[in-house]
C-alpha cells in the first residue's frame, strides 16, 4: 500500500493546488455558491480535513482509507470532467495553460489513484 500513500499524497497535492486556483477563478460564482469567498472558503475546511485523515487512515492500513481514496480519485476526475464542461460552454475560467495543465495532471493521477485502489480493494 506504500504506492497507493505517494499516489494519494501526490494526487491530494494537486486537488488543493486546484483548489487554490479555484479561488483566484472566483468558483464559487460559476457555482452559483452564495456567500462569496467567505462561504467558500468555509466549505473547504471539512474537505480538506477529510481528505488529509484519508491520507492518514491509508498509512495505518484501515480499510476506511481506501474508500476515502477511491472518493478523492473520483473528485479529481469529476473536476476535470465538470470543468472540461464549463470551457466548452465558453466560460472564461480555468482557461489559462496553467489551469488546464492542472486539471489533465489530475485527471491522469486521479485515473492512477483509482485504478491502485480498486487493486488494493479487490486484493
Amino acid at each position: 500500500m506504500q504506492g497507493l500513500f505517494w499516489l494519494y499524497l501526490a494526487n491530494a497535492t494537486l486537488l488543493i493546488l486546484h483548489e487554490m486556483d479555484s479561488t483566484y477563478w472566483k468558483e464559487w460564482e460559476l457555482f452559483g455558491i452564495r456567500g462569496g469567498v467567505t462561504v467558500f472558503l468555509l466549505l473547504h475546511i471539512p474537505l480538506l480535513a477529510v481528505v488529509l485523515y484519508g491520507l492518514v487512515l491509508l498509512d495505518r492500513d484501515v480499510f476506511a482509507g481506501l474508500i476515502l481514496s477511491l472518493i478523492v480519485a473520483i473528485t479529481g476526475i469529476g473536476a476535470f470532467l465538470i470543468h472540461s464542461w464549463f470551457l466548452r460552454k465558453d466560460h472564461p475560467q480555468f482557461n489559462t495553460p496553467f489551469s488546464r495543465g492542472l486539471l489533465l495532471i489530475i485527471l491522469l493521477m486521479s485515473i492512477a489513484q483509482g485504478s491502485f485502489t480498486i487493486v488494493q480493494l479487490l486484493s
